[in-house]
């Protein structure tokens, strides 16, 4: 995993009211106020999400994109910061966990553990960390750092969606979020567009949710015995 991977976050769990027809102009609020309460109920809902997760990179300047596929963990925390653990499976193997608002990203092939706080890194806006931040904030934190927008129904491979836009209201490292969610209220795609118009889109797919996680066990990276740990 790259370094950009760190960055600050929450964890994952947004909502939407489904509806199959296109919205005019003159009812977009209304929609957009059903998703955002819907986004509520969905987030106190979810206790756990276990998830296939595709990361994809955008660097503007070269004109290219890097892929990354791994599975995703996600448990919330009432009062704190949600729990996330996420294993990079190709094109090579890495993990990220995140835990009291300290990360750390181990990279086997390097025999190398990254460490540090969330918080240090919370404005660098990049990532998959910050593409997933959007999952837990409820419709008063959305509305009181975002002017949202309503773009319509759109597909996600085959699964129906609403797209929202998420403009920061406040100076951030990026310029412009993104977020598809689907008829069940499920977040499933997220986007990122830095200052510097590289951008990150993350999706996740084969669901799981509420399932059985053990946060003491499942979420933690513990290194092995000779590795390298280095400050981020």
């Amino acid at each position: 995993m790259k370094k950009h991977f760190i960055s600050g976050l929450t964890a994952f769990a947004l909502i939407l009211f489904f509806n199959v027809f296109a919205a005019t102009e003159a009812n977009a609020q209304g929609i957009l106020n059903q998703i955002l309460n819907k986004m509520d109920e969905h987030n106190k809902a979810l206790k756990s999400l276990r998830a296939n997760v595709t990361m994809v990179k955008f660097n503007d300047q070269l004109k290219e994109t890097d892929t990354t596929e791994g599975r995703a963990i996600y448990v919330p925390a009432k009062g704190r910061d949600a729990l996330i653990r996420i294993d990079w499976t190709k094109p090579v193997q890495e993990s990220l966990a995140v835990v009291n608002k300290e990360y750390i990203i181990y990279r086997p092939r390097l025999n190398q553990a990254v460490v540090g706080k969330v918080d240090a890194k919370a404005s660098q806006g990049k990532g998959a960390n910050n593409a997933l931040a959007f999952i837990n904030m409820s419709k008063e934190q959305l509305k009181a750092n975002y002017t949202v927008r309503y773009l319509g129904q759109e597909n996600v491979g085959s699964t129906p969606t609403w797209h929202l836009e998420l403009t920061p209201k406040n100076a951030t490292s990026y310029k412009l979020a993104e977020l598809w969610v689907d008829g069940n209220g499920m977040p499933i795609q997220a986007k990122v567009v830095e200052n510097n118009n590289d951008w990150t889109t993350v999706r996740l797919y084969d669901l799981q949710k509420n399932v059985s996680v053990n946060p003491k066990v499942d979420i933690p990276i513990t290194p092995p015995k000779g590795t390298k740990i280095i400050k981020g």
